[in-house]
């Protein structure tokens, strides 16, 4: 343990302890806690026998890690953040269920998690939210029950009218790679307005598939996957959606609000849609036919693919 700091008034049971690390004065870390190096552990903690801390972890005073709770690197929880560990906890049968908080995820303080989620890589949750379902990777959730309201460092949204003026048809790039913006002719008649568009034209390429996504509910997000071959062409033939779009290094956010502009993800882009208004529709072209295959479902894997080449 060297270079580790425990205060004198503090009860460190746990030979695992990293370098570096500092525990304050009336914190409690039972014998088979494992935790990193370079931590702050706040005073009042209390970390059980089945929890591993990973390196350069805050967390601050008064928060109870218990059986089950696994924090990985550069994590940062706020003081007197609540985990929980059981669904009945008045059942003797009852066994500690998991909860994970991925690599570099904020928790606010006064925030409670409820057992057996996930907290995605670099996600942040507010100050004061009741979390019920698993986070995804880089969203920012608030509110009793969390819901997504944004995600970290994505660009501020993209309206219809920052793309371009709608006497402007074409395609305009964006800061994510190969992700480009289209706007479509917009023909307005008192017949009705018409708006239209031409494979490996305005969309790079023939569609082998569609899919509508329609009555989702506000508070859910749909996508959170990448393909590893197909591209999809995304519109809101009704509706609005909001389309994160992240390439493992910039991540950028659209607004769908209009039938007549689209946004072209190409293979290797992981992709979000969420903030579905009520009436929204989203039309779907993809390049190729589903394949289970072709997926790539976890955050954590994708950087580690494209990073990989």
């Amino acid at each position: 343990m060297t270079d580790t700091f425990i205060h004198p008034q503090a009860l460190c049971e746990s030979p695992t302890v990293g370098a570096r690390t500092h525990i304050a004065a009336f914190t409690h870390v039972l014998p088979q806690a494992s935790i990193g190096a370079n931590c702050h552990i706040g005073s009042h903690v209390l970390i059980e026998n089945q929890v591993s801390v990973g390196d350069r972890v805050t967390v601050k005073s008064g928060v109870q890690l218990w059986d089950g709770v696994t924090l990985e690197d550069d994590v940062f929880v706020g003081p007197n953040a609540t985990f929980t560990n059981e669904w009945l906890p008045r059942s003797p049968a009852c066994a500690p269920l998991p909860t994970r908080v991925q690599k570099g995820a904020s928790i606010g303080a006064n925030a409670t998690l409820l057992a057996n989620l996930t907290i995605g890589q670099n996600a942040v949750v507010g100050a004061g939210s009741v979390v019920t379902q698993s986070v995804p990777p880089n969203a920012i959730v608030v509110g009793n029950p969390a819901k997504i309201v944004g995600y970290v460092n994505a660009s501020a949204a993209q309206t219809t009218e920052s793309v371009a003026p709608p006497e402007k048809p074409g395609t305009y790039d964006t800061t994510v790679k190969g992700v480009k913006l289209t706007r479509f002719r917009y023909v307005p008649d008192l017949r009705g307005a018409l708006s239209a568009g031409e494979f490996e034209r305005d969309i790079p390429f023939v569609p082998l598939r569609y899919f509508l996504v329609f009555d989702v509910p506000t508070a859910k997000t749909r996508g959170e996957h990448a393909h590893k071959q197909c591209h999809q062409f995304l519109i809101a033939v009704k509706g609005s959606v909001s389309v994160v779009a992240d390439d493992g290094v910039h991540r950028e956010e659209f607004l769908l609000n209009r039938p007549d502009l689209g946004v072209h993800l190409p293979p290797m882009t992981w992709g979000i849609q969420y903030r579905y208004s009520a009436d929204a529709v989203l039309l779907v072209f993809a390049s190729h036919y589903y394949d289970n295959a072709d997926y790539i479902r976890d955050y954590p894997d994708f950087l580690a693919q494209v990073r990989g080449g």
